[in-house]
This record gives C-alpha cells, sequence and structure tokens, in this order.
C-alpha cells in the first residue's frame, strides 16, 4: 500500500504515471464519460484548514470515479475533542478506502499514515502541497511548457516552494527559487535537491530568477493562519510582486501560475494576473483531474510495497 504524503516518495515514472492517468480520465469527464474507477469506495476528507479548491476538488473526484466523500472537519469529530491522531487513523482507516488530510503540521499527516489501514492523501500540511504542484506540472504539459522547462518560484520558500523543488529534484527540469532573506525554503528540502544533484538554484533576486524562464509562479505571501504576520510581510517582501515588468524578462510567451487565491497589487498585479487567467484558472481545474488519477493509481498500487 501507497500513501501520497510527499513527492519524495515517489520515483520520476510514478509522478508521470499519475499524470498521465490524469489526462486520460480528464479526456474522459470532458466527453461526459465518467468511468467508475473507484466505485462505491469512499473517500474520508479531514480537514483542520479550511479550503475552496481542495474540497471542492476531492470530493467531485470521488463521486466523478463512482465513490464519495465524506467531509470531516475537525470541530466535527473527536480530533477536535484531543483523541490522539493514531486512534482518529485507526477507527477511519476502518470505516473507508481512502483518507485526504488537510492540516498543518507534516507530523500529524505522517502520524496519521502509519496507523491507517488505507491510502492516505496530503491535502496540504505548512511543509508541502504536493496536490497543487502536480496539477501545477500538468497545466505545464498541458501548455507546451514542460519540455525544456525553466521554472521561475518567486515569493515566500512555503509549502508550494518546497513541493516545487521536490517535483523539480525527481523530473529533472530547471527551477530557481528566488525568496527574501529569512524566507528560504526548509533545510531538508535543499539537502533533497543538492543530494539529487538537481538544477535547482536558490537566491534572493526575483529579477535573475524570471530572466530567461518559461514559466513564472508564485503564491500568497501570508498563508493560512499566519495573517498576524501580514504587515512585516508586506515590508520584507517588497520588490518581489510580479508584474509587466517582471513579466518582460521571461521568455516571451512564458505562462504564469498561481495556486490561489491570489492577492492583486501584493505577490501579483491586477494585469499579469487576468493576463494569464486562462492559465491559472486551467490550472485550478486540473487539482480535480489529477487528484482523481492520484486516487485512482493508488487505488492500483494497493497492497504492492506492503
Amino acid at each position: 500500500m501507497r500513501h501520497f504524503l510527499t513527492l519524495k516518495d515517489f520515483t520520476k515514472n510514478e509522478l508521470l504515471e499519475m499524470i498521465d492517468l490524469a489526462i486520460k480520465i480528464k479526456a474522459q469527464t470532458k466527453q461526459r464519460e465518467y468511468v467508475p474507477y473507484l466505485k462505491q469506495q469512499t473517500l474520508g476528507m479531514i480537514f483542520e484548514k479550511s479550503s475552496t479548491r481542495t474540497r471542492v476538488s476531492f470530493e467531485t473526484g470521488i463521486y466523478q470515479l463512482g465513490g464519495v466523500g465524506l467531509f470531516l472537519s475537525a470541530n466535527d469529530i473527536q480530533l477536535g475533542r484531543g483523541e490522539p491522531m493514531k486512534d482518529t487513523a485507526r477507527v477511519i482507516s476502518a470505516m473507508v478506502d481512502m483518507v485526504m488530510i488537510r492540516t498543518y503540521e507534516q507530523a500529524k499527516i505522517e502520524e496519521f499514515a502509519a496507523y491507517s489501514k488505507v491510502p492516505v492523501i496530503n491535502g496540504l500540511t505548512d511543509k508541502y502541497h504536493p496536490v497543487q504542484i502536480m496539477a501545477d506540472y500538468m497545466t505545464m504539459m498541458e501548455f507546451g511548457k514542460s519540455q525544456n522547462a525553466v521554472v521561475a518560484y518567486v515569493g515566500d520558500g512555503n509549502n508550494v516552494a518546497n513541493s516545487w523543488v521536490l517535483l523539480a529534484s525527481l523530473l529533472g527540469f530547471e527551477l530557481r527559487i528566488a525568496t527574501p532573506k529569512g524566507y528560504e525554503c526548509h533545510d531538508d528540502v535543499v539537502a533533497f535537491a543538492r543530494d539529487k544533484k538537481a538544477n535547482v538554484s536558490f537566491g534572493n533576486d526575483p529579477k535573475e530568477a524570471i530572466r530567461g524562464a518559461n514559466v513564472v509562479t508564485t503564491d500568497t505571501w501570508v498563508s493560512m493562519g499566519q495573517e498576524e504576520q501580514k504587515e512585516q510581510k508586506l515590508k520584507d517582501f517588497k520588490g518581489y510582486l510580479v508584474d509587466d515588468e517582471m513579466m518582460a524578462l521571461a521568455q516571451e510567451g512564458a505562462m504564469f501560475l498561481h495556486c490561489l487565491p491570489a492577492y492583486r497589487g501584493y505577490e501579483v498585479s491586477e494585469k499579469v494576473f487576468e493576463d494569464h487567467a486562462h492559465e491559472v484558472f486551467s490550472e485550478a481545474e486540473n487539482r480535480l483531474h489529477v487528484q482523481k488519477g492520484i486516487m485512482v493509481w493508488l487505488d492500483n498500487h494497493r497492497g504492492i510495497h506492503e
């Protein structure tokens, strides 16, 4: 049995298998052909962090695959009253076929998976956001940007940036990370890239990162649960706004990605966002499709490596 907790757990071929499966299922969906790959299966969806895209995409996804999703807010289950994570894992995983968790600490989802009888998917933690980056790469493939890709990530060295580093290290494309000083990616993530001898660079100059890139991406500077840091971050991130001047440094026809929600005037200008809205909202839609690919792939690999 395999879990989807971090991209580090998979090979390049396995990650591409999931995306290829997602592309196949997306094509079927566009033809209104809903193949019940997960017929009568139940996905337990545990949310300690609220969500728009994660809830809608997983709940819709499991339904279109022939199953049903159960929305489980932490406030509505015993986990919210102090039940140990390992006990919650043993109870819920005995009743459902798969679990998705959106939470804070990566350690929580790791503990849940250690006691779970079914595959567990990371819907987001403070350290990683693997389903989002899989959707981003799928979008790059669809827009013809994955071949000879040069990706520039500008902004906070957060869960999204960490996951970009892992994906680039595994798939082999060039990635340039630009963060303000003090907001770098996690040390172990940087060490992973260096151990893989990946074509990943880390710096503090957003213009240098974007120059010549064919994909430019960013994320909100103030993540959920960090609202008290907003004023300080606005000062620290001065010069990191992706505007027309920044995009002009990229390759002609470069795409812009944003995992949303986007705060115009902070990490991206209104004009850049609207000029690339088709790419951004295709990326958002692909959360639905890539997560279906991940769920089906995990179901196909039950019993493997147990």
